[in-house]
């Protein structure tokens, strides 16, 4: 190989490396964050309780394939679709960083609630006689809403939104998905060794771990927040001077 090629080949190659150790470093904590698996494990120890443990662990693995299911094509297509109703990458990130900031701070300070209303939604407002199967219950609701909301799948695409105009898109993307991927690992993990975890931890555990997790889901917020305004207002600039 040629020594100029091959130095172009380096090149590109550590912007690639460095593209995606950066997207995966922003990403999985966001996730992580919002979907707050150790603080949901409460819960679903709840939901499960008096099933056998084989149950519990199908429907573990169930909820992480469908989470990371919901993740990868929130990150992949949910972009692409905001963009055919016409909304900009700016508007995205601005509205993403103010749904995130605003879900972070709920949680921040009342992180009880939050896990009261996820108990609600998971046992759908109380248990029933017979209670449903796991495969009835894997998708509805344990994995939509409880663990994959609304404001994950809304964290999800602002990610996306943040995409370079450059060449090393592919990485960030892989990135992006790798994150929910070892996300969807991390719900398997804590809800099917739940137990143990809260064993572990107990409830006071759980809320701290809840509390950090939203401390540090805020400032990720306000970070794609400002990056969007930033963003925005450059693009008025640009408009005012080309215009002038």
């Amino acid at each position: 190989m040629p020594p100029g090629l091959h130095a172009a080949v380096t090149r590109d190659w550590g912007h690639a490396v460095t593209e995606f150790s950066n997207t995966f470093l922003l990403a999985f904590p966001a996730l992580f964050s919002i979907v707050n698996p150790l603080g949901a494990a409460l819960i679903f120890t709840q939901v499960t309780e008096g099933r056998p443990r084989s149950e519990s662990r199908a429907l573990a693995r169930a909820v992480a394939l469908y989470s990371a299911s919901l993740l990868i094509a929130s990150i992949w297509i949910g972009s692409a679709i905001l963009a055919f109703f016409g909304i900009t990458i700016d508007s995205l990130r601005i509205a993403g960083g103010l749904v995130v900031a605003v879900r972070a701070w709920a949680l921040l300070q009342a992180p009880e609630a939050a896990a009261a209303r996820k108990e609600q939604q998971a046992l759908q407002g109380g248990r029933t006689a017979a209670a449903p199967s796991w495969t009835e219950m894997a998708f509805f609701p344990m994995t939509m809403p409880f663990t994959v909301g609304p404001g994950t799948i809304s964290v999800a695409i602002a990610l996306s939104a943040a995409r370079p105009t450059d060449g090393d898109w592919p990485a960030f993307f892989v990135a992006l998905s790798v994150a929910a991927i070892v996300v969807a690992a991390t719900i398997w993990l804590a809800y099917a060794y739940a137990e143990r975890l809260m064993a572990l931890l107990g409830v006071t555990g759980a809320r701290i771990v809840s509390r950090l997790a939203a401390l540090i889901l805020l400032c990720i917020g306000v970070q794609i927040l400002s990056s969007g305004i930033k963003g925005l207002a450059l693009g008025i600039v640009r408009a005012a001077v080309g215009s002038s």
